[in-house]
Parts: C-alpha cells; sequence; structure tokens
C-alpha cells in the first residue's frame, strides 16, 4: 500500500532523513519507533506532504505522492494524526469530526463515517458541543483520531497515539486502535517508547538520527541487543 524508498528530507541547511525506507502493506499495522528527534515525526510529515523530500520516493499503491500537496494526499484515503492533536480549537467536537466527510467527499455516505468514528471511539459522545480547549489531553487524542478515521482512510498515520496520556486513558486509545484495524485499516504509528507498541502491531522499524536501524517483526527487537540500547529507555 505505502512504500517510502530511500527517502531524503532536508529542513533548511540541516538533513533530516538519510535514505529512509518502510513499508506498510493492506491491513498492516506497522510501528516506527525512535527517540525524541530521531525522525519520526519528519517522516510521517514526508509521507503527509507538509516537507518534500530531496531524493527517493514515495508512492500510494504504487501512485508517487511524494511533492503532492497536503489535501491531495488526503483525498487518495491518508487520515493523519499528529502529535499535538491539530483539532481545530474554534471548533466542537462533533464539527472537528464533520469536517473530514468535507475534505473526502468521496468514498462512504457522510453520516456513516461520522457514526463509526463515534463507534470507536464513544467516550466523544459525551462531548459532542465541547471544543478543543474544555477537552483533556486523552480525549483530544481520541478525537483527532476519530477525526481522521472520519476521512474514511484507507491508511492512517498516527504520531505518538499514546504520548502523555494518563494510565487510565492508554486503554481505550489502544481498544479504539485495534478495532481500527480490525476493520482492514493500514496503520502507521510513530512512537518513542518500545512499550507502547500494541500486541496487534506486524511490523517494526527503528530509526536514529535519521536513519533506519531495525526493520523485523515487533518481538524480534528484544532480541537486538543494540537496538534495544538505542531505545529500551525511550520515553
Amino acid at each position: 500500500m505505502l512504500s517510502v524508498l530511500e527517502v531524503d528530507v532536508f529542513i533548511q541547511a540541516s538533513q533530516i532523513l538519510r535514505r529512509v525506507s518502510l513499508d506498510v502493506g493492506e491491513r498492516e499495522v506497522v510501528c516506527l519507533i525512535g527517540r525524541n528527534g530521531a525522525g519520526k515525526t519528519t517522516t510521517l510529515r514526508a509521507i503527509m506532504g507538509y516537507l518534500r523530500p530531496r531524493a527517493g520516493r514515495i508512492a500510494l499503491r504504487g501512485q508517487d505522492i511524494h511533492g503532492r500537496p497536503t489535501h491531495e494526499i488526503a483525498r487518495l484515503g491518508v487520515g493523519w494524526a499528529p502529535e499535538d492533536s491539530g483539532i481545530f480549537p474554534g471548533l466542537t467536537v462533533a464539527e472537528n469530526v464533520l469536517i473530514s466527510t468535507w475534505t473526502r467527499p468521496a468514498g462512504r455516505p457522510g453520516p456513516e463515517r461520522v457514526e463509526l468514528a463515534y463507534r470507536i471511539f464513544p467516550v466523544l459522545r459525551r462531548y459532542l458541543d465541547r471544543e478543543g480547549p474544555e477537552m483533556s489531553g486523552g480525549e483530544r487524542k481520541m478525537l483527532s483520531i476519530a477525526r481522521a478515521l472520519a476521512l474514511d482512510p484507507e491508511l492512517l498515520l498516527l504520531d505518538e497515539p499514546f504520548e502523555g496520556l494518563s494510565p487510565a486513558i492508554i486503554p481505550g486509545v489502544s481498544e479504539g486502535l485495534a478495532q481500527i484495524a480490525g476493520l482492514g485499516r493500514a496503520i502507521l504509528i510513530a512512537e518513542s517508547n518500545i512499550y507502547h507498541v500494541p500486541p496487534f502491531a506486524t511490523r517494526l522499524y527503528v530509526i536514529e538520527r535519521g536513519e533506519i536501524i531495525f526493520a523485523g517483526r515487533p518481538d524480534a527487537v528484544y532480541d537486538d541487543a543494540a537496538t534495544m540500547r538505542v531505545i529500551g529507555g525511550a520515553a
């Protein structure tokens, strides 16, 4: 579904990504693990069109998407939930979810997509008329993912979905992601904490200083002593 091949990304004069390659197949849940500043967010932002690679290729279902505007990539079926949630603070919960159906009008009917978002994160039904600043950090994370899901994407990009959440909130978010994966949506999760990798993840990449240093099954990383020294204490 998604192929990132030997991508280099610079921000001003600084090279952030160096020949980064990764793949996300149909129905896969893939995790990109790395310490803060390792290049996780830059990778996701390059896929989503916020950053333009200087070299390499990014393709969705075999179609090049690098260099395309972000709104075009979204309309091709890529949903995005950024690390800071990125919800519109002046809009209510209901309006934040609904706006995705306008962004990508094709696909399933809008009401069906909105209903699915609330079915995955039912707690949001309590706050339909609340605006972003009136919600907790965990609720904003759920809303960000629900809004991305209402786009009706084939692929979801989730940047640090568990970052900063209380232990009481993490199971609800994890269960929501498990349900989304069960629907057959492909998911790429960027996380700084190896212990936040969900049990249903199918593949794992580790990035350090802008380079992929591990690619394989999630359980295999624990047998790689060198990689675990890099990420074992990440948080």
